[in-house]
Parts: structure tokens; C-alpha cells; sequence
């Protein structure tokens, strides 16, 4: 939708050609996801809604990666495979879903594919690639709309975000031997002075508490392009994160996992040197 033809030019999200930052065993995401071997994940390069606090600043802003094919990129699929992976995490993928369409059809692992997103997606690009999707993870980042523009210049991104994961909740939900085989696991990472923000965003998921997985993260960490937001140049206080922690359990979102305030570190954010 930002009209740009990518064979030619970048578009919005800072990329043209198929490029990845990193790919590797990922122990750290939800424990039905990482497992025992580690999730199969894949860093995408560039990113079309450019958080100014993005944990993966260097990659959403296309400064690191290699250019790949679609074939090298299939080849990762299958080596993440052999080397043990529990899926393949695809994270950002949203600008490269023709791609990896085209990779999937050249090969196509047994292993589930999980679908890492912001959310902030058009349900024509979801309906294209839903087929080859076993699991999505979707963010649900803001509700309030001044947030939203303050943080990403997008306004519109609830409006999106809810129709995105309102169509990924429709993905059946399947847990076997602790692991997540098929659903949608809605996360939502805390920000400093949003805890309201968060309270609206659990008030909205309750809805699909039943058919769905819902993940709380505290893990925020000052990091990215923050120097003229003052108030995101510190770590979620303990009375933040019980506020929020609250409020989910007073909804009785059973369905769900909590990060432990100590996830809040730099040391849990890849290093880039695919």
C-alpha cells in the first residue's frame, strides 16, 4: 500500500530485495515455542511500522543483512530443520510474503511455521499466506491512538492490528506434549507510562481468552531511536508491571504466559552477525 514497485526502489519498510538478518536456534521465545532444541527463527530485514523503541533497531531500519534468494531461502528452512529446530519462526515477515510463499512451495518443512508479526498488516497479504501458516504470533503494541502515532506515526495501527489478529484467532488452537502445534499466541510488551494503554489492550483480547494464547512481556528494554522520547529511557517500574499483571489475572486469562521482570536486558537481544 506505499505504492512503491520494490523491483526498482525501497519501499516503506526500507527493503527491495529479499534480505535477512540472522537466522538461528532461538531459545528465548514462549516455552511452547522454543522447546527443547530452540525455535527455528528468522530475522527478515526492514520493517514498515518502525517503532522508535525496536528491540531490533538495526534490522527494522535495514542497517545489517544479507541479501538471499529464494532458494537460499528455502535451504534454510530445511537446514533449521535437520539441525534440530522445534518451527520455523518467521519474524517480520510481512513485506516478504510472496518470497516466502516461493520458498515454501520449494520446500516446505514438517515442522510447524509460525507467522511473527507487529501486526500492523493487511488482511489480503494474510489471506495469501494463511495456508502455509501453523502458528501465528502476533504483537498487539497499542490501543490509543496517540500512542500509536507518538511511537510509530501511525495512528491507524489498532484499527489494523485488531483486524489482523481477529483473523489469526480463527486459527485453531492445538497444544501437543507442551508445544504449540496451531493457533495464535497475542503478545503485548508493557511500555513506561502506558500501563492504561495496557489495561484497554486486556480489556479488548478477553474476547478470545478461550481461543487464544496471551503473552505478557515486561522484557522492555531503552534501546532504538528514543533520544526525543524521554519517558521510554528506562526499564517498566515493578508497580507498572503488577498494575497490568493485575488486570490479566482479574480477567481470568488463563490462557497465557508472563514474563519475570528480569527478561528487561540487553543480553537477550540477538547479536547481528549472520
Amino acid at each position: 500500500m506505499c505504492n512503491t514497485d520494490r523491483e526498482i526502489s525501497v519501499g516503506r519498510c526500507s527493503v527491495n530485495g529479499l534480505k535477512i538478518a540472522k537466522y538461528y536456534l532461538h531459545p528465548y521465545e514462549e516455552p511452547f515455542i522454543s522447546g527443547k532444541n530452540g525455535s527455528g527463527t528468522i530475522f527478515f530485514c526492514g520493517c514498515p511500522l518502525k517503532c522508535v523503541f525496536c528491540q531490533n533497531y538495526e534490522v527494522s531500519r535495514n542497517l545489517t543483512g544479507k541479501d538471499i534468494t529464494i532458494k537460499q531461502l528455502a535451504d534454510i528452512f530445511k537446514e533449521l530443520e535437520n539441525i534440530g529446530a522445534e518451527n520455523i519462526n518467521l519474524v517480520n515477515p510481512s513485506h516478504f510474503v510472496p518470497q516466502i510463499i516461493e520458498a515454501l512451495n520449494i520446500y516446505k518443512p514438517k515442522i510447524p511455521i509460525i507467522y511473527n508479526t507487529h501486526s500492523y498488516e493487511n488482511i489480503d497479504t494474510l489471506k495469501l499466506i494463511d495456508n502455509y501458516i501453523n502458528v501465528y504470533l502476533p504483537d498487539m503494541k497499542f490501543k490509543n491512538e496517540m500512542i500509536a502515532k507518538r511511537y510509530t506515526g501511525k495512528s491507524n495501527y489498532f484499527d489494523y492490528a485488531s483486524k489482523a489478529i481477529d483473523f489469526m484467532s480463527n486459527k485453531p488452537l492445538i497444544i501437543e506434549n507442551g508445544m504449540i502445534k496451531s493457533g495464535t499466541v497475542v503478545r503485548h510488551l508493557i511500555l513506561p507510562l502506558c500501563t492504561d494503554d495496557s489495561l484497554d489492550i486486556l480489556d479488548w483480547f478477553s474476547k478470545y481468552k478461550d481461543i487464544t494464547y496471551f503473552s505478557l512481556m515486561s522484557q522492555y528494554t531503552p534501546f532504538g531511536d528514543i533520544a526525543n522520547f524521554p519517558e521510554l529511557n528506562r526499564k517498566i517500574t515493578k508497580r507498572e508491571y503488577n498494575k497490568v499483571l493485575d488486570k490479566l489475572i482479574s480477567l481470568s486469562i488463563n490462557n497465557c504466559y508472563i514474563q519475570k521482570t528480569s527478561s528487561s536486558d540487553t543480553n537477550y537481544i540477538p547479536k547481528w552477525d549472520f
